[in-house]
């Protein structure tokens, strides 16, 4: 088997990177993928591949920005320094470079958040329960709404300078699309899809699941499967779970 990626989870606005543990502790135990949130590993040479979630699909776009593999490099074996192999899109969105986030939207804040001045804070204006959680059990809805942090204007307004469609640098993007999203529509998520799909001849996949803004919390092992379905394409070649590598060599002892 070639090197396998190492996975990097990046959360959307307000989040932090504990809300993917449900999502990340089975891509682990189960198939010893390894697994990071918010920060790149640049320091040693390996293949990697990006998570994006809702907002931060901005800053893995960005990121991108020259680790992707030259086109005439092999698909397989080990690289010379670190490189994205892929990246997968949960309820983002396509950025183009140059573009600060807002721009798109002509600088005006949707509905369901406010610009605070007095702090340099986007302040959500919607219950966030209903905004992100609205399909998980009330007492863990409450606690991922206590665990909420703070999103800054300056992320959102300004930075278009360094805005880079890294997707657009790959073979290929995945894209989960959430079907009963109240923080970003559904159909908006298609817009996205359908833009990107255009301008990449087709190199989009997509998938959906029936689930609120935050399926790796309500959907996880769906998820799971979805990265690692994801993961085999980017690769060319199928993962390995632990059961299945310790099945094999209790074959070979005892064959």
């Amino acid at each position: 088997m070639s090197s396998v990626p190492t996975l990097i989870f990046i959360a959307g606005s307000w989040h932090q990177g504990k809300c993917f543990e449900r999502f990340t502790y089975p891509l682990q135990a189960d198939y010893d993928l390894t697994c990071k949130a918010l920060t790149l590993p640049s320091a040693q040479a390996s293949q990697n591949q990006i998570i994006a979630h809702s907002f931060d699909g901005m800053v893995g776009n960005s990121a991108i920005k020259g680790l992707t593999k030259a086109p005439n490099s092999s698909p397989k074996g080990q690289p010379e320094r670190s490189l994205v192999i892929g990246l997968i899109l949960i309820a983002s969105g396509f950025i183009l470079t140059g573009l600060t986030f807002m721009a798109p939207f002509f600088d005006q804040p949707p509905p369901s958040w406010r610009i605070n001045r007095a702090t340099s804070f986007a302040d959500l204006a919607q219950a966030p329960l209903e905004r992100f959680y609205h399909d998980l059990e009330a007492s863990d809805a409450e606690y991922w709404v206590s665990q909420l942090g703070c999103q800054s204007l300056k992320a959102l307004f300004e930075g278009g300078e360094i805005a880079y469609a890294g997707w657009r640098d790959l073979d290929q993007v995945w894209y989960l699309r959430t079907v009963e999203d109240m923080g970003l529509p559904v159909w908006a998520q298609r817009v996205q899809v359908g833009m990107a799909r255009a301008m990449m001849r087709g190199k989009v996949v997509h998938r959906e699941l029936r689930s609120s803004h935050s399926p790796f919390l309500s959907l996880p092992r769906e998820c799971v499967g979805l990265v690692v379905e994801a993961v085999e394409v980017f690769m060319g070649e199928k993962l390995t779970t632990k059961g299945e590598i310790e099945k094999k060599w209790l074959q070979g002892r005892h064959g």
